[in-house]
């Protein structure tokens, strides 16, 4: 698979099939955070959701075969994060780029 053909199925998978399924990212990694934080017993946010599941795509691409399917899923974590953080900033009076 080439890089442009990663990217429109990251694209699908986040802006369509996902978030029919599971409601927008924000509001399911909210939820996330909120499980992992009480497990923890540490502040975690969405964005810390989105990063840490590109670091679980990351290890399961580095002890296993190749799969398409976990690139596929980092470039869609770290568009959620990306989204997510600016949105962030944006409310913090900070410049996304």
């Amino acid at each position: 698979m080439d890089r442009a053909g990663c990217l429109r199925q990251a694209q699908e998978i986040v802006c369509k099939d996902r978030e029919e399924t599971y409601g927008k990212p924000e509001d399911n990694f909210g939820v996330v955070a909120g499980f992992w934080a009480r497990y923890l017993e540490c502040p975690v946010d969405a964005v810390d959701v989105a990063n840490m599941m590109v670091l679980l795509k990351v290890a399961r691409a580095a002890s296993g075969d190749h799969k398409d399917d976990n690139y596929i899923d980092i470039a869609g974590y770290a568009a959620c994060a990306c989204e997510l953080g600016s949105r962030a900033a944006v409310k913090k009076g900070q410049e996304g780029w």
